[in-house]
């Protein structure tokens, strides 16, 4: 289906200069579905960074076994010597990349077999847009990744909506590789939203494109996984809007105001997580 955007045709002759980064902890379970979406683009990446975060269950072993699947050169195996959460495990994966942007997937998670296709056309159209994602959904296990895209376009992401909100989820973002921003290294809560922030503030373009092309197996808030310690997610949001406040990006007032809406927010996640109980 043409979506009105440039490079949407059929199958491209060859890799797009994208690293897709994939952080690993204790994944061995999912992380083949989650390749196998990679490995299924219409426009495939031209290299693919697997990051074992000292998982010490077999996962490594997993890892190496999909690099000897589909190649060393194409695949590359980076471990971590110790554990350091997501956000550090995904920088791990973005200082090793070759690519002139960098897509994020969580090994739990997979990609629309156009993602790559769509995003990248976009990016490399907006030269100026340094931070791009797109709608996400949830979907059953063995449901088609497939889906038909009827909703084109994007929309510019502002600091200010940002603040109130995170816009899009870690699986859809796709960053120019040569920015000098990164994820808080040893943050393990809501690192991606503070980057997304700290580009923002930096006064460099963000935007959202509408196509759904990503998906996640579980609820947002309450399931397993990081997101299940809501506490610790708001701790870890609350601290995000101080450290903006300390670096000058937003004021004492707005702090103050933001994390009041937090917690409002928090309330509403407690009492959601409840009912699903």
């Amino acid at each position: 289906m043409n979506t009105g955007r440039p490079g949407t045709g059929p199958r491209s002759a060859g890799p797009v200069p994208v690293t897709a980064v994939v952080p690993c902890y204790r994944c061995a379970a999912t992380v083949r579905r989650a390749v196998a979406s990679i490995a299924g683009q219409v426009s495939r990446p031209a290299q693919v960074i697997l990051v074992d975060d000292c998982s010490n269950d077999g996962t490594l072993e997993v890892l190496r076994d999909v690099q000897g699947t589909l190649g060393e050169h194409w695949v590359t195996v980076v471990a971590l010597d110790e554990n350091r959460g997501a956000g550090s495990a995904r920088n791990a994966g973005w200082n090793a990349a070759s690519g002139d942007y960098v897509a994020f997937l969580d090994a739990d998670d997979v990609w629309h077999p156009r993602k790559l296709e769509i995003q990248y056309a976009f990016m490399r159209s907006r030269p100026d847009i340094v931070l791009s994602g797109h709608a996400h959904a949830r979907i059953a296990e063995g449901a088609s990744l497939g889906r038909p895209l009827a909703d084109s376009g994007h929309r510019m992401i502002s600091l200010a909506q940002l603040l109130l909100s995170n816009r899009f989820v870690t699986p859809s973002a796709m960053v120019r590789r040569d920015i000098a921003h990164r994820f808080l290294e040893g943050a393990r809560h809501m690192e991606d939203h503070l980057l997304w922030l700290e580009i923002a503030s930096s006064g460099a373009p963000v935007a959202r494109l509408n196509e759904t092309l990503a998906f996640v197996y579980k609820p947002q808030f309450g399931a397993s996984g990081l997101s299940a310690n809501l506490a610790d997610m708001e701790k870890a949001e609350l601290g995000n809007y101080r450290l903006l406040k300390e670096r000058g990006a937003i004021s004492a007032t707005a702090m103050r105001i933001l994390q009041g809406y937090s917690l409002a927010k928090f309330a509403r996640r407690l009492l959601i997580a409840a009912f699903r109980s």
